[in-house]
């Protein structure tokens, strides 16, 4: 089997090969995993469920583009040497007519059977796809693909009874001749009974599918956002509402980005923002979160034994880049129990949301190693911002990469002002506080594994105290003592070593 560096040690990689009515898509990930990574991602837009909703059939040129793409995916597959690959098939497939011709064709081109997923099926996986990438996710996902619409309630690590309903991108326009108002009018008769909307208010609205991530592209532009990056976006409902009906409205042409999006996928913006605009109307959310995981991701998840399910996303995600990028993946862990005792003995108020957070920025925290060290907490800032990591919320992925830039460059440093906007003062404290105890904690250890749980870092009695046996008494010194006098500053505290 193909062995890259840089890979997880025993991983095998697997594949999703997705035959939607929009695209045809396949996935390849590092494994099966908590966090799987995507190794290779490549979509062909084949708009294979246009004209469904008003033939009844698949078009010949989307078939045709499809059973291209499809033989190309093959031999991607035999390059990567991949033998577990699932392919799949949804809306667009089981709609039309010729729909089993086309499978039998898709199955010689991929050399794989195809599994036809019915539509409750692909709702419940879409559900699963959420919950695998969020950290316990409340809400309604919705997914939107060119066929079809899947709804579902998600609660933790549960899913309830999943809906689809035939408001898919393409479908809808077809059935509305083109006419955004002819669409909303569909799209609101058949959700009035789309019976997951009942409890959306005020919780989340998980958005899946191609066409919502480019509304939220246009969306993310039009506000000057500073990251780039879909997971996890966030739209208070009201404003997810105002920028629907405008892109209703409007030439898409004129969208600021639009060229961003691309040109088959453009004519689609306006209908998914109908069915958009009309969930929010119908089920009033607090608002509106997009989501990379869905039906793929969700086809992952649940091949997952209950263990391996019960873990942390992000934390999972965390322990990967640990295991790959650091020089010693046991002082990530060495730094998660000091740190533990070192915020037990200081009082400091910490959620448990804040304390997963800290864990997993102890594991980022040597990511940068092997680069320059003026450019380390550069690298460190824009890799947890932008990173495809999961189980994390933006102003999240802006305290990862503050705490580890902070543990490069001090806690007294200025960091980009767009990244600090994303996070709280709270969680900006927090950061900064961490960035110093990590700074300490390298110049005690080298970040060697081991050495750490041989000392103490605890508050005591208005100090703050390292302590340290005799035998490692000559690690004391100006460049230690500046380090913890930094700490004390920012908790109000004095430095103190203590030789035991």
């Amino acid at each position: 089997m193909f062995k890259a560096q840089g890979r997880l040690p025993g991983a095998r990689p697997v594949a999703i090969v997705d035959i939607g009515s929009n695209s045809v898509r396949l996935v390849a990930y590092e494994g099966l995993t908590r966090a799987p990574t995507p190794l290779f991602n490549e979509k062909a837009m084949c708009a294979l469920g246009k004209g469904v909703a008003t033939t009844g059939e698949l078009a010949e040129e989307g078939m045709n583009k499809a059973l291209e793409a499809l033989r190309r995916f093959k031999k991607l597959c035999e390059f990567m040497q991949i033998e577990d690959i699932r392919p799949v098939a949804t809306a667009a497939a089981r709609d039309a007519s010729n729909g089993l011709q086309f499978l039998a064709a898709a199955r010689e081109a991929i050399g794989r059977p195809i599994e036809l997923i019915p539509g409750a099926r692909e709702a419940e996986l879409s559900g699963f796809g959420v919950i695998s990438t969020f950290h316990q996710a409340d809400g309604v996902v919705g997914d939107l693909g060119g066929g079809s619409l899947e709804l579902i309630d998600v609660k933790h690590n549960a899913v309830g009874d999943g809906l689809s309903l035939k408001l898919g991108s393409l479908a809808l326009m077809d059935a509305s001749g083109r006419s955004p108002k002819n669409a909303l009018r569909i799209a609101r008769q058949q959700l009035a009974e789309a019976a997951p909307l009942d409890h959306l208010r005020g919780r989340t609205f998980y958005a899946v599918g191609g066409t919502w991530r480019s509304l939220a592209k246009l969306h993310m532009a039009q506000c000057n956002y500073p990251l780039d990056v879909m997971h996890g976006y966030v739209i208070p409902a009201r404003d997810a509402a105002d920028f629907a009906s405008l892109v209703e409205r409007v030439d898409t042409e004129s969208l600021v980005a639009v060229g961003a999006i691309s040109e088959q996928r453009r004519p689609a913006l306006a209908y998914g923002a109908v069915v958009l605009e009309e969930i929010i109307r119908r089920g009033k959310p607090g608002r509106v979160v997009i989501s990379i995981g869905g039906l793929r991701e969700g086809l992952l998840y649940e091949q997952l034994d209950d263990e391996v399910k019960a873990r942390d996303p992000l934390l999972e995600s965390a322990h990967e880049y640990n295991i790959l990028r650091s020089r010693a993946p046991g002082h990530g862990e060495d730094l998660i129990h000091w740190s533990d005792a070192f915020m037990a003995s200081s009082h400091i108020d910490e959620t448990a949301e804040e304390k997963r957070l800290r864990h997993a920025a102890c594991l980022y925290g040597d990511i940068g190693w092997r680069t320059s060290p003026d450019y380390r907490s550069d690298l460190a800032l824009n890799l947890l911002a932008n990173s495809p990591i999961v189980g994390v919320d933006h102003s999240g992925r802006a305290f990862l990469g503050m705490a580890v830039a902070y543990r490069h460059l001090g806690p007294g440093e200025e960091i980009s002002p767009q990244i600090r906007g994303l996070a709280t003062p709270r969680l900006m404290d927090r950061a900064r506080i961490l960035g110093a105890i990590q700074r300490v904690g390298y110049i005690v250890s080298a970040s060697v594994p081991g050495i750490l749980p041989r000392t103490k870092l605890l508050c005591v009695k208005g100090k703050v105290v390292l302590t340290l046996p005799r035998d490692l008494a000559d690690l004391t010194g100006d460049r230690l003592n500046s380090r913890l006098k930094q700490l004390g500053k920012l908790i109000g505290r004095s430095p103190s070593i203590d030789i035991r």
